[in-house]
């Protein structure tokens, strides 16, 4: 067994950097070494029998740099990891990968996403978040409390990353899925709410995005199962299809729930339509009934000399009541047609 000599502990100056949230090194047995400084990585790398899992968060310009230096990154992959708004892809740079995941978080119920851009060799793990994005902590305490899984090198660290990042969307589908059940109900109220229709639209527009964001994950992990045996070992391609799965999983309810707010807004707009004529047509059926004492009142608002019922003493409330029997009359056939 070869005797790894405890790595120097992080100086002040690595460890008060906000963009490096975790450098640590393990054996590949599983064990973990310990926290170490950017500086030596080069150092624990010489040493056989280890590998590097260093976690980042929006790096500048010369931490990058630095990072090429220690693990012989390629140029393009190291540009693409400064500039965030890259496709989700992964890309082979001779015995190395370089992908670009997605991330979603629900923040204050607003949908935020951000990139994961993440470089696996041999030996080595390195993830870089922008934007939007929970810590990947938990990944990697699941990882150190397996470490007979661990000891499968950095492919495993890989799959606990994708695999935190794939079951944090889960939550975010189920919220939206109860959202949406109670935003069904606010479709059928009586009275039409603006602010449900807006909330169906934000909500079709972040179903939209996410599906953008999810669909290719599923090329790219379908890439890791069937490919780079190099990189990844015929153990791990299982834990990989799980991951496909669960993407696909994902994928499946983004797109139900999406069919679901078309039908939903298509309803609402039919149910506002109809709730628009039902008002139209009481509305006619009032202009009918008030069309009958007018058209009385002009005629004998003509002024005409000779008309035989002015002289008469009934002809006035002669008047008042045909006028009263003939509005009674439209108002119980419109009230038959349920029109009122």
């Amino acid at each position: 067994m070869n005797l790894i000599t405890p790595p120097p502990p992080i100086s002040p100056s690595t460890a008060d950097q906000p963009m490096v949230v975790n450098c640590v090194a393990y054996r590949t047995d599983g064990s973990r070494i310990g926290e170490i400084t950017l500086d030596t990585i080069s150092e624990v790398l010489a040493q056989p029998d280890t590998f590097v899992w260093v976690g980042l968060h929006e790096p500048d310009e010369a931490l990058l740099q630095k990072l090429q230096e220690e693990f012989g990154l390629h140029d393009l992959a190291i540009e693409d990891a400064h500039n965030a708004h890259q496709r989700t892809k992964v890309d082979a740079y001779g015995d190395s990968l370089f992908l670009v995941v997605q991330t979603a978080q629900l923040i204050s119920t607003r949908l935020a996403f951000g990139e994961t851009h993440i470089f696996l060799g041999p030996r080595y793990l390195v993830t870089v978040r922008h934007g939007a994005s929970l810590s990947y902590a938990p990944a990697r305490r699941d990882c150190e409390h397996a470490p007979h899984l661990l000891a499968l090198g950095p492919s495993y660290a890989l799959y606990s990353v994708l695999d935190f990042i794939v079951d944090n969307l889960l939550p975010i589908v189920r919220d939206f899925r109860e959202e949406l059940q109670k935003l069904e109900q606010d479709i059928f109220v009586a009275t039409f709410n603006r602010g449900t229709v807006r909330r169906l639209y934000d909500m079709q527009r972040d179903l939209m995005t996410l599906r953008l964001a999810v669909a290719p994950l599923q090329d790219v992990i379908s890439q890791l199962v069937k490919l780079h045996p190099k990189l990844i070992p015929d153990e791990l391609r299982a834990y990989f299809s799980d991951v496909y799965d669960h993407v696909f999983r994902v994928n499946e309810a983004i797109g139900a729930m999406r069919e679901m707010l078309n039908a939903a807004i298509n309803v609402n707009l039919s149910l506002v339509t109809l709730g628009q004529n039902e008002v139209m047509k009481k509305l006619a059926g009032y202009a009918a009934m008030l069309a009958v004492p007018t058209l009385f009142t002009s005629w004998y608002g003509m002024n005409f000399t000779h008309m035989p019922e002015l002289s008469q003493p009934w002809a006035y409330p002669a008047i008042i009541a045909v006028v009263a029997c003939v509005v009674g009359a439209i108002f119980l056939a419109l009230k038959r047609a349920k029109w009122l």
